[in-house]
């Protein structure tokens, strides 16, 4: 049976894998140091996302990288409401990728359809705010903040904690009467964890659809394939896709990258060596193959 995640005025068909391009408008990113800060350039990066192939755009104003400081809702604001707002009639589904409610709000008003916060609407107001509205999350697991995460994470059984905390989140949303087609789960690789963490998180991903939501998972480039390869961050590019390949495999409904070209192509290799169901989106026409190049 073909699923769906429900996200305003989207239907993402989640039949075949579906690609989150990352827009990071942050000076202080950990995967490309800022090049997309100026909102020019966010925008621009965008178009090229699409044009490769990419199904969502995740706009984030606040690095959530180990050890990073806060940013405060003006600022936040002032850095994510101009590439929302560029972004508005989009082919493609904006998503915020913030924990402030006020946030929320308002790139939903400019035109976010997704909400992807890694405190999982924890904050006081954030449930309230997508339950007020038509748009669809992602919820998010993390052991302490950005700040203090990887200071010795502890688990005595970290899937089976993982699962528990997101079973609780998704609990929590439906009670507000947010639908369950509306849900996506993000176990929060790197987030928390060590690379023994990371990695038995990985290999229970099939254990995810018990909670039956969307399954959202963000790899691409970070410190644990740095730890398996040696790689520096710049340097990580075939890891993240090894990590990618590996995550649809288990059962990833949406994959967050940076390459979104790349991933693409090596998902669409798989697809085609393995009968796996067709219709990657084709680049420069977003995640409907029969739609026109996307006009930002």
């Amino acid at each position: 049976m073909v699923r769906y995640w429900r996200c305003g005025r989207f239907r993402i068909s989640l039949d075949v894998p579906r690609l989150m391009g990352v827009i990071n408008v942050t000076p202080d990113s950990f995967s490309d140091g800022g090049r997309f800060f100026d909102p020019a350039k966010a925008l621009a990066h965008a178009r090229m996302l699409v044009d490769d192939g990419a199904d969502i755009l995740d706009v984030g104003g606040e690095s959530t990288r180990p050890g990073a400081a806060e940013v405060s809702e003006r600022e936040e604001l002032g850095r994510v409401l101009p590439v929302v707002d560029g972004l508005a009639g989009a082919t493609v589904a904006v998503s915020i990728d913030t924990a402030k409610p006020a946030v929320m709000r308002a790139a939903i008003a400019a035109g976010a359809s997704i909400v992807n916060d890694i405190h999982a609407l924890r904050a006081p107001g954030a449930l309230e705010v997508i339950a007020q509205s038509q748009v669809g999350v992602c919820v998010m697991h993390m052991q302490g903040t950005p700040r203090t995460m990887q200071r010795e994470p502890r688990y005595d059984d970290v899937v089976g904690e993982v699962l528990d905390f997101l079973a609780e989140r998704v609990d929590a949303l439906l009670h507000a009467g947010i639908t369950r087609d509306r849900i996506a789960i993000d176990p929060g690789i790197g987030f928390g964890k060590t690379l023994a963490h990371n990695l038995a998180l990985l290999r229970a991903l099939p254990r995810m659809h018990r909670l039956d939501c969307a399954v959202l998972v963000g790899l691409s480039r970070k410190s644990m394939l740095g730890a398996l390869t040696g790689r520096a961050t710049e340097e990580r590019q075939a890891a993240s896709l090894g990590g990618a390949l590996w995550c649809v495999l288990h059962g990833a409904d949406i994959i967050r990258v940076h390459d979104v070209r790349e991933t693409r192509d090596a998902l669409a290799v798989w697809q085609g060596l393995s009968g796996a169901p067709s219709g990657m989106p084709v680049p420069g026409t977003g995640s409907n193959p029969t739609q026109k190049k996307i006009d930002l």
